[in-house]
């Protein structure tokens, strides 16, 4: 036993205690946050257009600031990139993380020298929980490895400019950089196969003990692995791998391949990052959920959201959510968005701690009829079906077929790629159809008033949805294919890519 996992267990112990008090304490660790938030900020551009001196409680901020999302906070942030101070937050920001918008082309979003150790500090916390739950440290004592964005910055105005993977893969602890893989200059490289392929070369005969990535991402990597050495299990390549942690994207659609391809089934640590903010991290090995950070830097708020397009929607703070409902998820940061839609709705599973799941994307839905289909329920209805019939999903994404052109009923179009295939395509989908209605009352109203037609599902070709991400120049990293979408422009390109129709 190396000297890593033995001082790693009494500070994973010190690391748990203080946790513990603000997860005793939630609504005063939020309070404080609210508190020091208004009075930092009460002196830039945005605080004295909001008013923020005369901000004494949660009411008035509602009253002075109102939710936005990129767009609408945009003029603000435009200011930020053009190098000008105090307009946000105190100062310049640290960094300036781009993402990819559908709408706004690429944001920036601001990361501070505030904020930026919540960015570590939360993938540390979640280490340290696993550590102090499990016992199990000797993972740090083998190499360990981050599948992310470039290291590389740009530099403007003041301001480094770069992908959150990258950002933070600058911001690793010490004591973990003598096992961290890949290289610096592999890890600048921005062609993803490429990329791939280097850190294929550079860790394969290494004692890789942790792996952490978004699944999809990860799964082409163990791909590699794979046939770089005829067809070995992970497993019986990296012995000693034991921990895999993962984000970005619900990891049950990816679970059942990773573990085939890894050969046995492994510990897993799940994380909820975001250039916005590090949001939650899985805090227990046997209880559902993610412990809702509460005392880095982030005042939460939370809109129902069947009510998030409304005129007014209601607003709530983190004591008045109800169990088990989706919300939209509002962000007021100390890197200076405030009432800011970060796009996401999540689920609370726990309000002792609190603890949340992830449910989908706000604009990621079908309601082309009024079903409002969401994330959650497509995800749920066809793993359902695929776990009981022991098939593997590889990727799938759902669009409205508003338009038929043989005249017939509407229907949801289904595209999947399979890694397992059913042996009947058609008998497959009808299973898929039904459990789809069990979960939402809307949807079955709509097939069996005759509204709509029950759904129709292709299969596509193997790396279909790679090969869709390639030529959307949006391969690795962060991105990821959305499930649902009310509109066409996924569906329309993978369309071309379908097998065979059923």
């Amino acid at each position: 036993m190396r000297i890593k996992s033995v001082l790693a267990r009494p500070l994973a112990a010190l690391v748990v205690m203080r946790i513990n008090k603000w997860k005793k304490n939630p609504l005063a660790a939020q309070g404080k946050v609210f508190d020091k938030l208004i009075s930092k900020a009460k002196d830039t551009a945005f605080g004295r257009d909001h008013v923020f001196s005369g901000i004494n409680s949660y009411e008035d901020f509602k009253k002075n600031v109102p939710v936005r999302d990129y767009e609408g906070l945009k003029p603000y942030i435009e200011r930020v990139v053009k190098g000008e101070a105090d307009v946000l937050w105190p100062g310049k920001p640290k960094y300036l993380a781009k993402t990819s918008g559908t709408t706004s082309g690429t944001k920036y979003i601001p990361i501070s020298n505030d904020s930026m150790p919540e960015h570590v500090r939360g993938a540390q916390n979640a280490m340290f929980c696993y550590i102090h739950e499990t016992g199990k440290a000797d993972f740090l004592d083998g190499k360990i490895i981050f599948l992310q964005g470039s290291p590389v910055m740009e530099h403007k105005n003041g301001i480094a400019f770069g992908r959150l993977s990258g950002i933070v893969a600058n911001h690793v602890p010490s004591y973990l950089q003598r096992n961290r893989l890949p290289s610096f200059a592999t890890n600048s490289i921005e062609d993803w196969e490429e990329k791939v392929e280097a850190i294929v070369d550079e860790t394969i005969n290494e004692d890789m003990r942790l792996i952490s990535g978004i699944p999809p991402w990860v799964q082409m990597y163990f791909d590699r692995l794979s046939a770089h050495s005829d067809g070995k299990k992970i497993k019986d390549i990296f012995r000693n791998f034991s921990l895999f942690v993962h984000g970005g994207v619900n990891f049950e659609p990816y679970r059942a391949r990773l573990e085939e391809s890894i050969g046995k089934s492994i510990d897993s640590i799940e994380t909820y990052p975001s250039s916005e903010g590090f949001i939650a991290f899985q805090d227990s090995q046997t209880e559902r959920g993610l412990l809702l950070i509460l005392n880095s830097g982030i005042f939460y708020e939370f809109i129902p959201s069947e009510e998030y397009f409304n005129e007014n929607p209601t607003r709530l703070a983190l004591k008045d959510v109800e169990m088990d409902r989706n919300y939209a998820l509002i962000l007021n940061t100390n890197a200076g968005l405030w009432g800011y839609s970060i796009g996401d709705t999540i689920k609370f599973v726990s309000k002792d701690p609190y603890r949340i799941i992830v449910t989908g994307r706000i604009k990621h839905y079908i309601s082309a009829f009024g079903e409002h289909v969401i994330g959650e329920e497509v995800e749920s209805a066809i793993l359902s079906v695929a776990k009981k019939e022991n098939l593997e999903i590889t990727e799938f994404t759902v669009a409205p077929q508003v338009t038929p052109a043989d005249g017939s009923l509407p229907y949801h179009e289904w595209y999947v790629e399979f890694a397992r295939p059913p042996a009947d395509l058609r008998a497959f989908s009808s299973k898929v159809d039904k459990s789809l209605q069990a979960l939402n009352s809307y949807y079955l109203d709509l097939v069996e008033g005759k509204v709509l037609q029950p759904l129709i599902m292709h299969s596509l070709k193997k790396d279909a949805f790679r090969n869709y991400m390639k030529a959307q120049g949006k391969l690795g990293g962060q991105n990821k294919v959305p499930r649902l979408s009310n509109d066409r422009l996924i569906a329309d390109e993978l369309n071309k890519l379908a097998s065979r129709k059923e």
